[in-house]
C-alpha cells in the first residue's frame, strides 16, 4: 500500500504508517474528531513519489488548504515524541506545493536534529523509515496543547492547557503569550480565551483520551469558527516519571527514593528489585522500622507515609534522614510534615505502635553492641573480620549443585538479609560517633573542621580496594602504553583469553572481583566477569605522572592533616569540659570506626555474587531449553518466574522482551525523583526555590576544600577518561565510581548524603566534595572551568580564559 485513508489505519501498523497516522487513526476509531487526510506510507516512500496516488487522494480529500506532517516510524513513542524533530507544513495548496511538500518531509528523516535526536535515544538510524500525513487544514480560532497529567510536576490528577487565538503552532513554537490553564477538579477559571464550557471540554476530552490509551497525553487541539472541536495528535508524554503502583492504603502516600543511598539511580533489574527489597526491608527491620518498599521506574521507593502521620515518629524524620538520605530528602520530608494531609494520627493498631520504632529486645541489642564496640573499637574490627570471612565462606555454593532445580533452591535458601551483629552494631557505632560531634562542638568547631578530621579515615574496605588497584597500576608500568593505546574492552577479551601480558590483575580480582558498578543489584555483573571498568580505571592512573598527587601520598596526608585537626580541636574543645571531652571522645572513636561503613555491604557481595553465578547457570540450561534467548536475560525474571521454568517450562522470552525494552528506557533516564506522592507529584518541583549567588550552582558541602579545573560530566566510570585535575560530575557515585576519585581534584553530584560513599571516600584523600546540586550533570558542560568550594556548598563556572588552581 503506498496511500492509505487515515479512517483505515489501526494501532498495529506503525511500520506502514509511522507513528503520528497510527495515533490519529486510532483516534478516528475510537470516535474522535479529527481533520479528515491520507497518508502516504513507507512503502511509497522509498523510491520514487508515487505522484499519482498522491494527488488523486488530495483530489478526493476535496482539496484546498492541507497540512504535510511527517509521520516516522520511530515518532509517537512511549519514550521518544521526536516533537519538532522532523518537519511539519502547513496552508498548503495546488498538486505541486503538495508534492513538494511530502518530499520535504521524507528528506527530514535525514535532517541533523532529528539523526541527534535519533542517537541521543540510541534508536538505529536504519530502523527508522518516514510516512507522510496529509490532513484537511483546519482554520482555529483558538488552539493549543492539552496535557493530561501535569508535565511540570508530574501530578497525575491535574491536566494542564496552554492556549492562544489563531493556529497552534503559535503556542507550540513558543511565538506568543499564551495563556496557562491547570485544570483541578471539576470548576474551571473564566479568564483568557478559553470559557469554562471549553475548558470542560477539554478536560473531558483528556480523561477519554488518556483512559483510551492508557497513559497520560499531549494532544494538540482547535476550536474553528463554528465551535467544533478538533483533535489535531494525542501522543504519549514521554518526560514523566513513573507513578507509584496502586494501593488499597489510605492516600495520598509519600515515597523516598532508596537507591541513592546506595549510589544507585539506574533502574534496577527484577531479579535485583526482588533480593533488594527484602534487604532494604531487613535492614531497617534492624533498627525497628517496618516500611514497604516498592519498585517505581526500576527505582527502590520506600513508602513512608504511617512514619509521617505517627505522631512520636514523625517527630524524629527529618533527623533520621541526615546521614544516609542527605539534605534533599530533608527537605522534602520537611515539606511532607507541613502538609495538612499528613497531619499526626492516633494510633489504633498494634502495628502502628510498633512500625515507628525499635522494639525493646533490639533496642537493647542496639544500646549493647554500640556501646561494645565504642569501649573496645580495636577488638570490634576483629571480630567484624572474622564474621565477613565467615560470610564468604558460606557463601560458597556447593560442588553437589548439578541441576537447575538444585541451584535455584541454593539461590532461594541463600539468605541474603542475615547481617550478623559482629558488622551491624560497629557501623552504627562508627557513625553515631562521626554524627554527634558537630552538634556537641556547635560554636567552638566549624562544619568542615569536622569533616576534615573524618578525612584520611583507616579501615575502609573500599579505600583499600583503590589503593590496591592504584598500586596494580604502579606495578604495570612497564605495560603503559598497551593499557593506555588499547581501549578497555579489547583488553578485558584478552585477558580472559590468556593474552595479556601478566600485570596482577588475577591476584586483585581474587579479592575485589565480587564487586563492580551498581554492585547491590543482581543482574549487573562484577568486576571477576567483566574487567572493562577495572582497566579503564587503570588507565586514568597510569595519566597520573606527579608523585606528589599518588593516591597513597594524598590519603597520608589527609590522615595526617585530620589528626592535627583533632588536636586543635580537643584543646579548643577544653571550654565545654563536659560536651567538649564527650564530642573529642567520639570524633576519636570515629576515626576508629566510621570507615567500616563499606564493610557491611562488602561481605553481603559475596552471596550475591554466588546467587548471580548459580542464576547464569540456570540462565544457560533455559537458553538450551530454549525458554530464554540468552542465559543473561535470567536477570529480567523473578524467582517465582524462574521457578516456573524451571519446574514448568514456560517460555519467558515475551516478558524478557517486553521488560528489556522498558529496562533500556529507564537507563536513559537522568534524573530521578528524590520523593514522589502517590498521585505521582515529584515534591521537589513544588519546593521554593532556593536562591544562589549569580552564576553559581548551590549545594550541601560534604568534603572541605576549594579548586578549579575542568569537569569531567561522567554517566559511566566503565568508560570515563579522568585526567588528573579534573573535577568529577556525576548524577551520584557508589563504590565501583570510587578508583575515579584518585586521580581527580574534586567531586560533585546531584544526590547524596554528607556520609554516603562519595563524600566519605572524597575526604578519605583529601578532595573537596559538593553533593545534592540539583541538575548538576546538564548546568556544567563537559571541559567547562569550574569551582568547587566544599565549604561554602557551591560550584561556581569561571569565564573563559581563567585558569586552574
Amino acid at each position: 500500500m503506498q496511500v492509505v485513508p487515515l479512517s483505515d489505519i489501526t494501532a498495529d501498523m506503525v511500520d506502514l504508517v509511522g507513528g503520528k497516522a497510527a495515533g490519529l487513526g486510532e483516534l478516528i476509531r475510537h470516535g474522535e474528531r479529527v481533520p479528515p487526510g491520507f497518508c502516504v506510507t513507507t512503502d511509497a516512500l522509498t523510491g520514487d513519489l508515487p505522484t499519482a496516488d498522491i494527488t488523486e487522494a488530495y483530489r478526493r480529500l476535496g482539496g484546498g488548504p492541507v497540512a504535510v506532517r511527517s509521520s516516522a516510524t520511530a515518532e509517537d513513542l512511549p519514550d521518544a515524541s521526536f516533537a519538532g524533530q522532523q518537519d511539519t507544513l502547513l496552508d498548503i495548496t495546488g498538486d505541486a506545493d503538495l508534492l513538494a511538500a511530502v518530499d520535504a518531509c521524507r528528506a527530514s528523516l535525514h535532517s541533523p536534529r532529528a539523526t541527534a535526536y535519533r542517537d541521543a535515544h540510541h534508536i538505529d538510524h536504519d530502523t527508522a523509515r518516514m510516512a507522510v500525513v496529509v490532513q484537511r487544514m483546519v482554520a482555529p480560532t483558538v488552539s493549543g496543547v492539552l496535557f493530561t497529567a501535569n508535565p511540570l510536576t508530574g501530578n497525575r490528577t491535574q491536566m494542564m492547557v496552554d492556549a492562544a487565538p489563531g493556529p497552534g503552532t503559535a503556542v507550540v513554537d513558543g511565538a506568543t503569550t499564551v495563556d496557562h490553564y491547570l485544570l483541578d477538579g471539576p470548576d474551571h477559571p473564566d479568564t483568557g480565551c478559553l470559557t469554562p464550557a471549553r475548558l470542560a471540554e477539554l478536560h473531558a476530552l483528556g480523561h477519554r483520551l488518556q483512559h483510551h490509551f492508557g497513559s497520560p497525553q499531549d494532544v494538540e487541539w482547535a476550536y474553528d469558527q463554528d465551535g467544533t472541536l478538533w483533535v489535531l495528535q494525542s501522543r504519549p508524554i514521554t518526560t514523566l516519571f513513573p507513578p507509584p503502583p496502586p494501593t488499597d492504603k489510605p492516600e495520598p502516600r509519600v515515597y523516598l527514593e532508596f537507591g541513592h543511598v546506595q549510589g544507585m539511580l539506574q533502574p534496577v533489574t527484577p531479579m535485583g528489585m526482588s533480593s533488594l527489597k527484602a534487604v532494604i526491608a531487613a535492614m531497617l527491620a534492624a533498627l525497628g522500622v517496618r516500611v514497604e518498599i516498592v519498585d517505581i521506574g526500576g527505582r527502590l521507593y520506600g513508602d513512608l507515609t504511617d512514619l509521617a502521620r505517627d505522631p512520636a515518629t514523625r517527630k524524629r524524620l527529618v533527623k533520621l534522614m541526615a546521614v544516609d538520605f542527605g539534605p534533599r530528602a530533608q527537605a522534602v520530608m520537611r515539606h511532607v510534615l507541613a502538609d495538612p494531609r499528613f497531619a499526626p494520627q492516633p494510633r489504633h493498631t498494634r502495628r502502628a505502635r510498633t512500625a515507628g520504632g525499635p522494639t525493646a529486645r533490639t533496642a537493647a541489642r542496639a544500646a549493647t553492641g554500640v556501646l561494645r564496640a565504642l569501649a573496645r573499637p580495636d577488638a570490634a574490627r576483629e571480630r567484624m573480620v572474622d564474621a565477613i570471612d565467615r560470610m564468604r565462606r558460606t557463601s560458597a555454593a556447593p560442588t553437589t549443585l548439578t541441576t537447575p532445580a538444585d541451584r535455584l533452591r541454593f539461590v532461594r535458601d541463600l539468605d541474603t538479609t542475615d547481617s550478623p551483629d559482629e558488622i551491624i552494631w560497629p557501623i552504627m557505632a562508627g557513625m553515631l560517633a562521626a554524627a554527634l560531634p558537630p552538634y556537641l562542638l556547635k560554636g567552638i568547631a566549624a562544619p568542615d573542621e569536622i569533616q576534615t578530621v573524618l578525612g584520611g579515615m583507616p579501615h575502609n574496605v573500599t579505600i583499600e580496594m583503590d589503593l590496591a588497584l592504584w598500586r596494580l597500576a604502579q606495578h604495570a608500568t612497564d605495560h603503559r602504553r598497551l593499557l593506555l593505546d588499547t581501549p578497555p574492552a579489547d583488553l578485558a577479551t584478552r585477558y580472559r583469553q590468556g593474552t595479556l601480558p601478566d600485570i596482577g590483575l588475577a591476584g586483585f580480582l581474587d579479592t575485589y572481583g565480587h564487586r563492580g558498578v551498581a554492585e547491590v543489584d543482581l543482574g549487573v555483573p562484577r568486576w571477576d566477569e567483566d574487567p572493562t571498568p577495572v582497566f579503564a580505571m587503570l588507565a586514568n592512573y597510569l595519566r597520573l605522572t606527579d608523585p606528589d598527587q599518588a593516591p597513597d601520598r594524598r590519603f597520608t596526608r589527609a590522615a595526617a592533616t585530620a589528626e592535627a585537626t583533632l588536636t586543635d580541636l580537643a584543646t579548643r574543645a577544653r571550654r565545654r569540659p563536659v560536651r567538649g571531652r564527650i564530642a573529642v571522645f567520639l570524633l576519636r572513636r570515629a576515626r576508629a570506626l566510621a570507615g567500616l561503613r563499606e564493610a557491611g555491604k562488602f561481605a553481603g557481595l559475596y552471596r550475591l555474587r554466588e546467587m548471580r553465578r548459580q542464576l547464569l547457570l540456570i540462565g544457560a540450561d533455559l537458553t538450551d531449553a530454549k525458554l530464554l534467548d540468552r542465559a543473561d536475560d535470567i536477570k529480567f525474571l523473578t524467582l517465582d518466574e524462574v521457578h516456573d521454568a524451571v519446574h514448568v517450562g514456560t517460555d519467558h522470552r515475551d516478558t524478557v522482551a517486553a521488560r528489556a525494552a522498558t529496562h533500556r528506557r529507564e537507563l536513559r533516564r537522568r534524573t530521578v525523583p528524590v520523593a514522589l506522592l502517590s498521585d505521582g507529584t515529584d515534591l521537589e518541583t513544588v519546593l521554593p526555590a532556593v536562591p544562589t549567588a549569580e552564576g553559581a550552582l548551590r549545594g550541601v558541602g560534604a568534603a572541605p576544600g576549594r579548586v578549579t579545573g575542568p569537569a569531567r560530566v561522567v554517566h559511566d566510570p566503565a568508560t570515563a577518561r579522568v585526567e588528573p585535575g579534573d573535577v568529577i560530575v556525576a548524577a551520584t557515585t557508589d563504590p565501583g565510581w570510587t578508583p575515579l576519585f584518585l586521580t581527580a581534584a574534586a567531586l560533585v553530584t546531584e544526590t547524596g548524603a554528607v556520609m554516603a560513599h562519595g563524600p566519605t571516600v572524597a575526604r578519605e584523600y583529601g578532595i573537596p566534595a559538593v553533593i545534592c546540586v540539583p541538575d548538576a550533570t546538564r548546568a556544567i558542560t563537559d571541559g567547562q572551568l569550574v569551582t568547587v568550594d566544599g565549604a561554602a556548598g557551591t560550584v561556581t563556572a569561571l569565564p573563559p580564559g581563567a585558569t586552574a588552581s
